[in-house]
């Protein structure tokens, strides 16, 4: 038992110590920025009006505007057609459903840097350079397979009984999706909803390519961030940056960390 409780501290200080670490540096003075004190010291926040400073060139609220945007269209997008696959690989029976359930976990597996050239080209080529659907469709893509993938195993342990009666009682397949297995899944949804807007939301890689000034998320405008110290890095403002930025994604996490439990754990055990 004790063994357990050091162990659990041990991860849970591994853990938060970086997240702590970056919110003392965004409330210390830029001057100290290389202090070595565990505690907050020369405490300011002037290190947050730079993070949003337009004429240090950081647009951080329009990044961040460009981020919930960008999160909000993945999320909606992924379910929609998450929710439709997943019923199909988990109620249905046609061939190759084994097949098909391989290669959408396949594509959760390709490397995202392999995928930055062929991407660029395509959306050169078209015109969608620096918009948001150069953004949206391949963060979808990356989304997608993690959405398929929790949902049907939720569907898959849900009893075929329910959905029986719903048809017996006069409903078609769809109705019945809609009016019993629906209800039934929404902690599973809620909780793919949740994963699937943070990983868009955290995402870099292919936005620091495709993306333009105007276009662009927060994970690409704190890489770009000026500070007010000509040839300093600003890492101070990109602490600050990086606190605001995360700290949204916290508080919702542990608002709704029950139903995230639930809809992780609602397909796991029969019975």
């Amino acid at each position: 038992m004790i063994r357990t409780v050091i162990s659990a501290l041990v991860i849970v200080l591994w853990c938060i110590a970086p997240f702590y670490w970056m919110i003392v540096t965004a409330f210390r003075d830029v001057g100290f920025t290389y202090d070595t004190s565990p505690w907050p010291t020369h405490v300011t926040l002037d290190n947050f009006a730079t993070a949003f400073s337009t004429k240090l060139g950081n647009h951080l609220g329009q990044a961040m505007l460009n981020s919930l945007f960008i999160g909000a269209t993945v999320t909606i997008v992924a379910l929609l057609f998450g929710i439709s696959a997943a019923y199909a690989l988990a109620r249905l029976e046609f061939k190759g459903k084994s097949i098909v359930a391989g290669l959408i976990l396949a594509a959760s597996m390709f490397p995202g840097v392999a995928l930055i050239t062929p991407l660029f080209q395509l959306f050169t080529n078209i015109g969608w350079m620096g918009s948001y659907q150069a953004l949206i469709i391949p963060s979808i893509s990356f989304v997608l397979p993690l959405t398929v993938y929790t949902l049907t195993a939720f569907l898959r342990e849900m009893p075929w009984d329910l959905e029986e009666a719903a048809r017996i009682d006069g409903c078609t397949r769809v109705q019945a999706f809609f009016r019993v297995i629906f209800p039934l899944a929404a902690p599973a949804v809620f909780t793919t909803a949740i994963l699937a807007f943070i990983s868009s939301w955290n995402e870099y890689l292919i936005s620091s390519q495709l993306s333009s000034d105007a276009t662009q998320p927060v994970t690409v405008a704190i890489a770009g961030f000026a500070g007010s110290q000509p040839h300093v890095e600003p890492y101070t403002a990109v602490m600050a940056a990086g606190t605001i930025v995360t700290i949204p994604l916290v508080i919702l996490v542990l608002i709704f960390q029950r139903r995230i439990v639930a809809g992780l754990t609602a397909g796991g055990v029969k019975g």
